[in-house]
This record gives C-alpha cells, structure tokens and sequence, in this order.
C-alpha cells in the first residue's frame, strides 16, 4: 500500500463531488428544524463507518442478499428523487422524526451523505485506486462534511429564510437531475 497524493485528490473530488454536501445545506437545515438539532459527530463518524465498511465489504454485502451495485444505486436514486420532490414543492413526504439521533442517522448518515451514488463511486474507485488512498479521501471528506454540518446554523442566518427557500428549490432541481441520471445510467446497466 502506498500513500499518492494525486489519487488522493482525484479520489477526494469524486467524493466531494458525490456527497455534494454545499447542495446539501438546505436540506441539513431543514432536517435540523424538523428534529430540534442535529448530532454533527454522529452523523460524521456513522457516514465514515459506513463507507469504509462498504469500501472493503460492500460488493459482497449486495452479492450476499442478492441485490447487484446497479439495483442499490436505482434504489438510491428513488431516495434521492423523492428529497428533491420535497425541495422543490415544498411538501412533507419524509415523515418528521422527534429523535435527533435517528434523524442524525437517517436520512442524514445514510443516504445523504453515504448514499447509493458514495457507495458506487467508492466501487468504481476501488477497481482503479489502491485503498489507503480512498480511506484518506474519505476522511478528509468527512471533515469537511462535520464543518457544514456544525456551521448549519450559522449558515441558514446568513442566508436568511428567503436565501434557503432560493437555494432549497435550485438545489431541488439539481438533486432531481442527479437522481435521473443515477436512475437512467444504472436502469441502462441492469437491462444491458
């Protein structure tokens, strides 16, 4: 195993690119307005757990109960479509947890941050990068992630309500677009 800064980068773009935890924020805010708070760490260090796990286990998780990469990611891209529909029409469909914990956990761990189209990419990474590498992008990643999501606060003041409801609907859009492309690219696998 050895440390490349260069896989690391490209590995830590992908990542950041796939979590896409800036358009994340008016969704962190609004979950965070749903369950009074939001445990950052929880969220951070559950979101590591679960992508490295699924960095060294995942292909054989899916294999095991059956399910192929391209059937989690269709299944991911539903998720992700039904949050933007909530964005961008202002409605409630995820149900409103009381729990910060669980709120912390779903959707926010997983499938916001660790979600079908991480797990994919840390596949598709995986088959190219050697793993340290990816551990490290990871990481670093995860950092970024427990600063917004510490900043939540902070950020919806600056933004103001008008601010997020502009953002929440543009970024609505933008996760919709992502949720079809993730829906069409591995509905086109799974037929081929």
């Amino acid at each position: 195993m050895k440390i490349n800064p260069k896989e690391i980068l490209t590995a830590g773009m992908v990542l950041f690119a796939v979590i896409d935890i800036i358009g994340n924020i008016p969704i962190i805010i609004s979950l965070r307005k749903k369950a009074g708070h939001i445990q950052s760490g929880k969220a951070s260090i559950v979101s590591c757990i679960i992508m490295i796990g699924f960095l060294f286990l995942g292909e054989e998780i899916l294999n095991l109960i059956g399910i192929d990469v391209n059937s989690f990611a269709v299944a991911g891209a539903f998720i992700i479509f039904f949050m933007a529909i909530e964005m961008v029409l202002g409605i409630n469909l995820y149900k409103e947890d009381d729990n910060p914990a669980t709120t912390s956990i779903v959707p926010l761990a997983f499938p916001m941050i660790a979600g079908a189209g991480t797990m994919t990419s840390l596949l598709s990474l995986r088959a190219e990068f050697e793993v340290i590498n990816i551990i490290i992008a990871i990481i670093i990643n995860i950092i970024f992630v427990y600063i917004i999501l510490k900043s939540s606060k902070k950020i919806e003041s600056v933004l103001g309500a008008s601010g997020i409801s502009i953002i929440r609907k543009i970024f609505g859009v933008i996760l919709l677009a992502i949720a079809v492309k993730l829906f069409t690219t591995n509905i086109r696998q799974m037929i081929i």
